[in-house]
């Protein structure tokens, strides 16, 4: 591992607090049943900053004329080891993970008051858990009570998020890298589906060639839980049952992604189970290709984040004006918002450590403007369910496609981009192209 890049983004998180002290713990561990634990992942602002993944760990950052980090973890034991494998302890994280000192995490309690004397301002992890929004105010609390022998108390206490929020927002390079690499397996794993679907099959059987693609190529986990949406299914934006059969005739609409490293990928394809889409498919995801074409149009730097929502928006309320799914003027679609009732959801969302990742949308009322290093999806669709007015030849038609797209000087990189999208290409994969 290197470990620079951490370095270098708690030594740019000292410089945007510029005096005072950060405090990031990383996520606890999570009991499923008894004595069964789920799968142990990191906090992503913690990782962010570390690199380190074991849990019961702190990060501490101190800014201001001599600004230094610190780590506290876990003390090696080896009995422990041998029931759940390996650990750092605070003399080898030292020195692997570049941080100018190391505790035991038990001397937590004991140092922080020490740490926060004569601070201006604490920066939190706060909001998430009560029990530990009760321990910082205990340090700040025991620094007060030193107030008699001229040592001062922080006079604030903020939200690291709001600093972290925005160091998360803008990608560099290493972190580039790892997404390339996680869209790259991603992409892998769609491309293994779709030659996988045939009817009689079932979602549960693609949901594992998809989990097989991602762990084969050295993804730890997917990003979140894998929508495999066949037929009247597919109108369901967050179907997770995955437990139907796919029948000739039916789209079969994926929405998946793996974590590699701490980061996501989110990619949507939808094609036919039988390698040919019918008429009515075909029109309505060429349809949703076309805004979806538009949008990225919009990914550039110096244009909203609302700009490739409103693109794709105005080709899709044409669209469904133009397969009487609706009826009036563009112009009454868009202020009514009628188009609401086949696209309800918007573009996209940023991309990082998480899956819908850090960062604000507006700043002071206003749609925020798109820079180099952002990473978000660009994913329009159409869900057309049953009602009134409705040919019954577009009746279950769900349509979503989904790329993760970086900013960059000159306007966008499509990073899932190898995964087949046109209907020319989808058929060819489908069927030995």
């Amino acid at each position: 591992m290197n470990a620079t890049p951490y370095r270098r983004r708690r030594a740019l998180l000292a410089q945007r607090i510029g005096k005072g002290v950060a405090i990031v713990p990383t996520a606890p561990e999570r009991t499923r049943n008894r004595d069964a634990h789920y799968p142990y992942r990191y906090d992503s602002y913690f990782y962010h900053l570390t690199g380190f993944t074991e849990p019961e760990a702190v990060a501490v950052v101190i800014a201001g004329d001599s600004p230094r980090s610190l780590l506290f973890c876990r003390e090696k034991n080896e009995e422990r080891e041998i029931w759940d494998g390996f650990r750092h302890g605070p003399l080898a994280a030292k020195a692997r993970f570049a941080f100018d000192e190391t505790h035991a995490i038990d001397q937590l309690d004991k140092l922080m008051p020490d740490l926060l004397a004569d601070q201006p301002v604490v920066y939190a992890h706060l909001g998430a858990d009560p029990a530990w929004d009760a321990r910082v105010l205990g340090w700040v609390n025991a620094v007060r009570e030193r107030a008699r022998t001229g040592v001062a108390a922080p006079r604030d206490i903020a939200d690291v998020h709001t600093v972290l929020d925005d160091l998360r927002l803008i990608k560099d390079e290493d972190e580039l890298a790892t997404m390339r690499r996680a869209a790259a397996i991603s992409t892998g794993a769609h491309l293994r589906a779709m030659r996988a679907a045939r009817p009689g099959g079932t979602e549960y059987q693609i949901e594992a060639e998809l989990l097989h693609e991602f762990r084969r190529l050295g993804a730890q986990s997917p990003a979140y839980t894998s929508i495999v949406a066949a037929g009247a299914n597919a109108c369901v934006l967050h179907y997770v049952n995955n437990d139907a059969t796919l029948k000739d005739g039916d789209l079969l609409l994926i929405d998946a992604g793996c974590e590699l490293d701490g980061y996501a990928s989110d990619i949507t394809r939808t094609f036919p189970v039988s390698g040919r889409f019918s008429g009515p498919q075909k029109a309505v995801y060429e349809l949703v290709l076309a805004s979806q074409a538009a949008a990225l149009a919009e990914v550039r730097p110096g244009n909203t984040w609302n700009a490739p929502h409103d693109a794709a928006v105005m080709v899709l309320a044409q669209g469904f004006l133009d397969l009487k799914l609706l009826t009036g003027s563009l112009a009454e679609v868009l202020e009514k918002e009628s188009y609401r009732q086949f696209y309800m959801h918007r573009t996209g969302h940023w991309l990082g450590l998480d899956v819908h990742d850090a960062g604000d949308y507006k700043r002071d009322g206003q749609w925020r403007t798109l820079q180099p290093g952002m990473v978000l999806t660009v994913e329009p669709g159409c869900y057309i369910r049953p009602a009134a007015g409705v040919p019954d030849t577009f009746v279950n038609i769900g349509v979503r496609i989904e790329d993760d797209v970086v900013v960059t000087s000159a306007g966008c990189e499509i990073l899932t981009s190898a995964a087949p999208k046109s209907v020319p290409d989808i058929e060819a994969a489908m069927n030995g192209g």
